[in-house]
């Protein structure tokens, strides 16, 4: 997969989480928790366009670490909803399957980086 595939993916679970956090009820604790999961959705995108853009291979990992945070951050909020009973485990389905593949790809992609910036060191 491609940075912009990526950047694409990452941009539309965004979008999907803030349609999600829209069909959340409306009492104060589902609220609290559509605004958090509001904001570690939508801003694993834009931290992964940022991480694209860095100055460094040293920023580029720091700035990949917060996506693999705000991407954490989303899953936790995904399960409390759930054990919440605001949404059902088959609504939920496909977001959890989506953030877990990009979790995944974001850590593999931390690994091959730092991995990449010690050979870099050693070669200096």
């Amino acid at each position: 997969m491609t940075a912009e595939e990526l950047k694409e993916r990452i941009k539309k679970f965004g979008i999907r989480i803030l349609k999600m956090s829209d069909h959340l009820p409306k009492n104060h604790s589902a609220q609290v928790i559509s605004k958090q999961i509001a904001r570690s959705g939508s801003s694993a995108g834009s931290n992964y366009r940022a991480a694209c853009r860095s100055k460094s291979s040293r920023d580029f990992i720091n700035k990949l670490k917060i996506v693999e945070e705000e991407l954490d951050e989303t899953e936790y909020w995904l399960i409390v909803i759930e054990e919440m009973g605001f949404l059902s485990k088959d609504q939920l389905k496909e977001l959890k399957k989506e953030v877990d593949e990009l979790l995944s790809i974001i850590v593999k992609s931390l690994v091959t980086a730092k991995n990449n910036q010690r050979l870099q060191t050693r070669k200096k």
